[in-house]
């Protein structure tokens, strides 16, 4: 079980762009971590007129390390580390730990 998923709100605590806040829109078999509107790269790329691909200049999201993001706490209003718990119906969800409050519902 991740501690980042597809979908969840992540603050980003190094690089370049530290500080920024997005969400998860791809997690990638090697722990990288693909953010909306962080890390954008300019990408040229050339025409191919058989794939119908236009050439120009293309800005592209790149993936992060999973170490240089936070889970997003929006009641700190910081990052949070993420720990995992088993409720009492027997499900492992996880929670904040600075909180103990429940990401997982």
């Amino acid at each position: 079980m991740n501690r980042i998923r597809q979908g969840d709100e992540v603050i980003v605590i190094a690089g370049k762009d530290k500080g920024k806040r997005g969400n998860v829109t791809r997690v990638m078999p090697d722990g990288r971590i693909v953010v909306a509107d962080v890390n954008m790269v300019k990408r040229h790329t050339k025409p191919n007129p058989n794939r119908g691909v236009a050439g120009g200049i293309i800005e592209k999201e790149m993936p992060l390390e999973s170490s240089n993001i936070m889970l997003f706490n929006p009641q700190t209003n910081k990052g949070d580390r993420v720990g995992f718990k088993t409720l009492e119906d027997g499900r492992k969800v996880r929670f904040f730990k600075s909180t103990n409050e429940v990401v997982d519902i």
